[in-house]
């Protein structure tokens, strides 16, 4: 009816999904990511994890811990449970995503080397999740694996890669995932990223305060967020 809207300035967008049971995490995830960095093409996929306190919303701020200098970005394609299933079949696993966001996994590189080198303590300090800014029904994506994915900083493109590149697609990483844990609906399926990140960059390149960091993929739309 166009009575009841509340204009773009007026509101604050939250994270499409605030509070999922599960933040799930895929590393190494892309060819030109392997590549970029000189490691092996992983033969099944490698799979880590935020809590969801990590999660923010699409164009809130990243704070920068005391704890890091090393501060990075990663811009993901995000997909998100709308059935419950373990033990999926790959062919039946699209049937278990609701749609698809765009997710930022910042992450802690120097905390990536330390802890015995596990990598939760590295990727979920308090708002290195930034989501959003909506969740894309998964029957409005034509191919969620030929969309372009771009992250620039203060305007400078880092990463400019395409879903096409991804080792493992969706369906395998649900069907995957669900081998060993049930997934339920609103958990959250981080993809992972394409090359361009700053630890692989010649020098390195890190996030500081002040910083804008903006993730874009095609279809899903783009988040932005400044680094505090």
């Amino acid at each position: 009816s166009g009575q009841h809207r509340v204009s773009r300035g007026a509101a604050r967008l939250l994270a499409p999904v605030g509070d999922p049971q599960k933040v799930i995490c895929v590393g190494l995830n892309y060819h030109d990511h392997c590549r970029e960095q000189a490691a092996k093409v992983p033969r099944e996929p490698l799979i880590f994890s935020k809590f969801p306190s990590a999660i923010t919303g699409p164009f809130d701020d990243i704070v920068h811990p005391q704890d890091t200098n090393e501060l990075d970005w990663e811009v993901e394609l995000a997909a998100v449970i709308g059935k419950s299933g373990r033990h999926i079949e790959e062919s039946q696993a699209l049937e278990h995503v609701l749609g698809y966001t765009v997710a930022n996994d910042v992450s802690a590189r120097d905390w990536q080397k330390r802890n015995g080198r596990q990598w939760l303590l590295s990727k979920t300090f308090d708002t290195f999740c930034p989501l959003g800014p909506a969740i894309v029904t998964r029957e409005a994506v034509p191919d969620v694996h030929n969309l372009w994915i771009r992250c620039s900083v203060n305007g400078q493109r880092m990463q400019d890669s395409n879903t096409q590149h991804l080792i493992f697609g969706v369906p395998a990483l649900v069907a995957w995932v669900s081998r060993f844990v049930t997934l339920v609906p609103g958990d959250v399926l981080l993809t992972g990223t394409p090359a361009g990140v700053g630890l692989f960059r010649k020098p390195p390149v890190f996030l500081k305060p002040g910083d804008e960091v903006q993730c874009e993929i095609e279809e899903l739309g783009t988040i932005c967020n400044r680094v505090v």
